[in-house]
């Protein structure tokens, strides 16, 4: 199972065994590109970067966290561009995305839609039997999306807010 944080500077993706009876870590990291290049540039580094990690991983589902964004326009846009080229390498490659929001992730995680940051990432840190929480943030936020997905895949009745991909 492939969970991803998108980003245009920074894309988090972590990848799972998950089965109905529990989650099991496989890896994650970061896609990560400079702002110096052009924009172009940035989006078929997101591209390629996430094609050899399907190839790589070859995971049969994916998730991928929401935007949210209440204040800057700009970035939503530029990280709407990195979710889109997210999708599509996804959907080239067989791969169907479902789409949580933030406060639905932090419920399947922690057991509250309102939950701080540094709490989800213990929780993932704790689901997946890590000795620390996994850096950079972003990939510990795809992780969280992963583990969130796979509890909505088994126990779908405790997760509100899914969007499917």
């Amino acid at each position: 199972m492939l969970g991803l944080d998108p980003g245009l500077a920074s894309t988090g993706w972590g990848v799972l065994d998950a089965r109905p009876g529990g989650v099991r870590y496989i890896a994650h990291g970061c896609i990560s590109t400079p702002p110096s290049a052009s924009l172009d540039s940035r989006l078929l580094t997101i591209h390629e970067a996430l094609r050899d990690i399907l190839v790589r991983y070859g995971p049969s589902e994916g998730a991928m966290e929401a935007l949210y964004f209440a204040k800057n326009v700009t970035s939503a846009l530029s990280v709407s561009e990195a979710k889109g080229v997210l999708r599509l390498t996804c959907r080239l490659a067989g791969l169907a995305l479902v789409e949580y929001g933030p406060g639905a992730i932090k419920q399947s995680l922690v057991g509250q839609g309102r939950a701080e940051k540094a709490q989800v990432q213990e929780f993932v840190r704790m689901i997946l039997g890590l000795p620390e929480i996994p850096r950079p943030d972003h990939a510990a936020d795809a992780l969280a999306a992963a583990v969130c997905h796979a509890h909505n895949r088994w126990f779908p009745a405790r997760l509100p807010g899914t969007a499917p991909g």
